[in-house]
């Protein structure tokens, strides 16, 4: 369907576009070249005639998508080369949130970090009863302070919102949905099948009618765009800090980070 693609894999049919990030052996974390590669599949699916919905999912049984590649990070102090030079993350949230398709995350395992927002930011979420939910970036010196924290407030509330961020614990699929974060809980094996039920669902309304409702439901919640690109600004400084040093070096070699010589940094 498109040449080139090493860590995605790009499928259609039958009018639903099926977008896989195939990096299971990183627990489909995404480096540079990922993100470069999952905008690409959302424009072809943005102008296909063919594709009147989209699916964002992770290859094989145990993530969906970990975040940003730590091990790469770890390695080469950065997420890798990418097409235009620049980590293009917030440029994949804002495609996810353009798109006038309804956006579809098939949750089949780990969706933390990075991966966690990726689901956050599509228009629904249908999950495995195998996933698992949650945030990592104070773990591991990094933050997410534009649409990952302020927009997930509007879809759970403020103060679970600060839970998942200030205590980055792990919720199963069933506290997911209670708290509003996934629309529905599926049997894992069935998870692919729920998703093309509710994309036929989709596809028999109007096009127009979604885009425009698309437009409308994000309208609220757009200045979260400004304040995330003036936090990347932010997050670019700080991970070259020994504070942010220390917790993906602590990631890396598998122990607990010791942030407690930065509490009185002002």
């Amino acid at each position: 369907m498109l040449d080139g693609l090493t860590d995605v894999l790009y499928e259609i049919d039958a009018g639903l576009a099926t977008i896989t990030i195939n990096r299971p052996d990183r627990f489909n974390a995404f480096r540079a070249q990922t993100v470069d590669e999952i905008i690409r599949c959302f424009k072809h699916a943005w102008v296909s005639g063919e594709v009147g919905v989209v699916c964002l999912t992770g290859a094989g049984d145990r993530a969906f998508c970990a975040g940003g590649d730590q091990k790469q990070r770890n390695e080469t102090g950065d997420y890798g080369p990418s097409e235009s030079g620049l980590f293009e993350i917030e440029s994949l949230h804002r495609v996810l949130r353009d798109i006038p398709k309804p956006v579809i995350a098939a949750v089949n395992g780990y969706a933390i970090g990075g991966g966690h927002v990726l689901h956050v930011l599509c228009d629904l979420t249908i999950s495995s009863d195998k996933a698992v939910f949650g945030q990592n970036g104070p773990r591991v010196g990094s933050f997410d302070a534009g649409l990952g924290s302020g927009y997930l407030a509007r879809v759970v509330g403020e103060k679970r919102a600060r839970e998942i961020w200030f205590l980055c614990r792990q919720l199963d699929p069933q506290t997911a949905l209670s708290w509003g974060l996934v629309n529905a809980v599926v049997p894992h094996d069935q998870l692919m099948a729920e998703v093309r039920k509710w994309a036929d669902e989709i596809l028999a309304l109007s096009p127009t009618s979604l885009k425009v409702l698309k437009t409308s439901l994000n309208t609220d919640t757009e200045h979260f765009v400004s304040i995330g690109q003036m936090a990347y600004t932010s997050l670019e400084l700080f991970t070259s800090s020994p504070e942010a040093t220390e917790g993906i070096t602590a990631f890396n070699e598998k122990r607990a980070p010791d942030f407690s010589p930065y509490r009185g940094v002002r």
